[in-house]
């Protein structure tokens, strides 16, 4: 009979690795000769950010990273620590003499998810940061440029840490059924391949919600004979979801959300909704989807409906302020909207003119008048003069050309036939004959 497992240590925990060597995944900065291994190989270690999806093995870098700098650690988590917390860790690095003061060098400090702190809780942190009296080793899911203040970034760079291919995991899975120490090699647990498969399906790239699966899995068989044998369904039962095919950084990430944007611009409403909810049943992160449809308003709507746009950043600002499970209705809210709405690529065009002649032309100076005239020099050299203030003409419609003279007659925004812009192209249209003096034009 297998020997029970009776620790109440999580499977993920217990394998968490002790040494790089052990870590599996993220070569591009742990394999020799690369970044974080020169950092540690050297006892130099600085404050950084490890930036990537959950289960990607950022808080065991930054244990592995403190524990071979021979320095002592602290973890904080932004989701449940405050203002208080994170002082009194502050406060150990500026112990002169004491425990974790000058004599044994300063403390590290893993601060996990920084997007959760607010801008003065970060600011907190910078002081202590640009002493060195704290190395700072934060995590977080969320783009930092966005999400962590530009002082603490400019005193920290940022690593990105790739979800796990499937090789990795497959390496993480073979571990946890052999190691009769930390895994369940005494359990002689065997896997069919259906249960493989969903395993690491069902992880996206996440070891820690694969191994989760594969010890509930486990746990929850009777285990009559010599070997627990583990079925697909028994890993489905574990999780109380059906295991769907999507890896948030592989091949079928790039399908789903592709076919969730062609739905939208194809105005099949039926079938956005549908990528959508498959998406966000399948773990996507709703704020890379509420991203992708704020491009969507300006990429395929537009001025067709400008109000496109504001219905996404609403959405966006809506998930980011109710979050899981309420915040989706915010999502579907504004996929249908967007699906229904008149399409137009007409700022795609336009932006796509203006770059091709940025780049293939020469860039001419800004005409005399329409310069800013604001010191007696610029007066005399002819800034200014005989600018059209549009106020003072019909319409507020000055004749004056604003291209460059070599750029004169260049055309970028269209507007289509559809929605709004069929109201864009009448103003345009009948502007150009006001300009040119056509009679019948006046006001």
């Amino acid at each position: 009979m297998p020997r029970p497992l009776r620790t109440s240590e999580p499977l993920a925990e217990r394998l968490r690795p002790r040494t790089l060597d052990e870590v599996v995944g993220q070569e591009a900065l742990i394999a020799p000769g690369r970044v974080l291994r020169v950092l540690v190989e050297r006892r130099e270690l600085r404050s950084l950010i490890l930036w990537g999806p959950p289960g990607s093995g950022k808080t065991t870098l930054a244990r592995l990273l403190a524990r071979a700098a021979g320095l002592p650690f602290r973890l904080l988590s932004a989701v449940t620590s405050g203002v208080k917390d994170l002082r009194a860790v502050l406060g150990e690095g500026e112990e002169p003499g004491g425990l974790f003061g000058a004599a044994q060098g300063p403390v590290v400090l893993f601060l996990d998810e920084i997007h959760r702190f607010n801008k003065a809780q970060q600011d907190a942190l910078l002081p202590a940061v640009e002493k060195g009296s704290v190395i700072l080793l934060a995590s977080t899911t969320e783009n930092p440029s966005f999400e962590v203040n530009a002082a603490l970034l400019s005193r920290c760079p940022v690593y990105v840490l790739e979800p796990l291919r499937v090789e990795h995991l497959e390496r993480i899975l073979d571990r946890a059924l052999t190691d009769r120490e930390r895994g369940l090699g005494a359990r002689a647990v065997t896997l069919e391949p259906g249960a493989r498969a969903a395993l690491i399906r069902l992880a996206d790239g996440d070891a820690r919600v694969m191994l989760n699966a594969l010890e509930v899995a486990a746990l929850s068989r009777p285990g009559a004979g010599p070997e627990t044998r583990v079925t697909a369904a028994d890993v489905e039962d574990a999780v109380q979801r059906k295991s769907l095919r999507y890896d948030r950084a592989g091949e079928e990430h790039y399908n789903v959300i592709s076919a969730f944007i062609k739905s939208v611009r194809a105005s099949d409403v039926q079938a956005a909704l549908y990528w959508l909810g498959r998406m966000l049943a399948a773990g996507e992160d709703p704020l890379f989807i509420a991203r992708r449809m704020v491009i969507l308003a300006s990429e395929d709507i537009g001025n067709a409906d400008p109000d496109a746009l504001r219905v996404a950043v609403a959405a966006k600002d809506a998930f980011h302020f109710v979050g899981l499970p309420e915040g989706e209705f915010a999502l579907y809210q504004c996929a249908a909207y967007l699906a229904t709405a008149p399409k137009s690529n007409a700022v795609l065009r336009a932006m796509a003119a203006v770059r091709k002649d940025l780049s293939e032309k020469t860039n001419p100076p800004v005409p005399l008048d329409l310069r800013n005239a604001v010191t007696p020099l610029m007066r005399g050299l002819g800034y200014g003069r005989g600018y059209q203030y549009p106020h003072d003409h019909a319409e507020s419609l000055a004749s004056q050309p604003c291209l460059p003279e070599e750029l004169r007659g260049s055309v970028y925004y269209e507007p289509g036939d559809q929605g709004f812009e069929v109201e864009l192209r009448r103003r345009m249209e009948r502007w150009d004959r006001l300009r040119r003096g056509e009679p019948g034009t006046g006001a």
